[in-house]
């Protein structure tokens, strides 16, 4: 009897264990379940405009997370000029979660470097999923903040933490993609090239090498249209060797991708004569280029 007590004491501490597991880890990714990131370096007052912006009236019932400019600089510092993070953390967040399969919302208000598609895009890479997402400041900033502040989110709500390793690369990709977006004026076609180097990487079997990751990457530029430099093709090589080495779930990052039309994406499909002229401007410069080697 003694025996069998034990026993059945040993089996509901267990069941107690994993009640409270389960509870922790999933409870707060309900849907209509919301978080909302601050800027730690806002003043009341723009706390209150912050909540303006996300037409909330005060913070009954969200879970509040706080950024500061530290914690940008971890992720961020090694990649991105400091006038670019800037010295406060100021942008910030509203994250509503929704059914499962319902894929990434992002909108923005006074974020003038980082894009709704690259939050999208850094977002899938982190393992974020799922979630309607505001970002606003009180005045133009960069928005740097604001991506450190809904990982973090996403790590409480789910119980789950996203190895630092992660978190730079999802940081990286988005310093790369901005870079590489103001280099050719075109923010949203940068998108478009990484999440289309990240589908080939979610597909691949095995390792890519460095002539394979760069054929990848000059192969997707041109598909695009984009010019790179060899400086920026070697900056993806690395990023995308980051990505391979990593501990991605790749099917889930698959799985957001599918979920994710560029802005970019967008306007070519709902504007087909685009294609159109974009053919007719390469097959120009073909014209061109034979001509060229006709009289060689």
């Amino acid at each position: 009897m003694l025996k069998f007590m034990k026993h059945l004491k040993i089996t509901v501490t267990i069941l107690l264990v994993f009640t409270t597991f389960f509870t922790v880890a999933f409870a707060d990714t309900s849907p209509g379940t919301r978080y909302l990131t601050f800027g730690h370096d806002l003043t009341n007052d723009q706390r209150n405009q912050i909540l303006k912006d996300f037409n909330l009236s005060d913070t009954n019932g969200l879970h509040i997370i706080e950024v500061t400019n530290q914690e940008e600089y971890k992720y961020l510092g090694g990649s991105l000029p400091a006038n670019v993070i800037g010295s406060k953390a100021i942008s910030s967040s509203l994250i509503t979660f929704r059914e499962k399969g319902s894929g990434l919302s992002v909108t923005t208000h006074n974020i003038t470097w980082v894009t709704s598609d690259m939050y999208k895009n850094a977002l899938i890479t982190a393992g974020v999923e799922d979630a309607d997402i505001k970002v606003s400041a009180p005045y133009p900033v960069s928005g740097t903040a604001a991506l450190t502040g809904i990982i973090k989110a996403y790590e409480e709500a789910t119980g789950k933490p996203i190895s630092d390793d992660v978190k730079k690369i999802a940081n990286a990709e988005m310093v790369t993609t901005g870079q590489i977006g103001d280099k050719i004026g075109d923010k949203e076609k940068a998108v478009e090239l990484l999440k289309r180097l990240k589908e080939e990487m979610a597909n691949q079997t095995s390792k890519l090498s460095d002539d394979e990751l760069k054929s990848l990457i000059q192969n997707t530029a041109n598909s695009l249209g984009i010019t790179l430099t060899q400086d920026e093709i070697n900056s993806l090589v690395s990023l995308l060797r980051k990505l391979q080495n990593a501990n991605i779930n790749w099917d889930k990052v698959k799985s957001g991708l599918d979920n994710l039309t560029t802005s970019f994406k967008d306007f070519v499909n709902k504007n087909p004569e685009s294609k159109s002229i974009i053919k007719v401007i390469l097959q120009f410069f073909q014209n061109i280029i034979n001509k060229l080697l006709s009289l060689l």
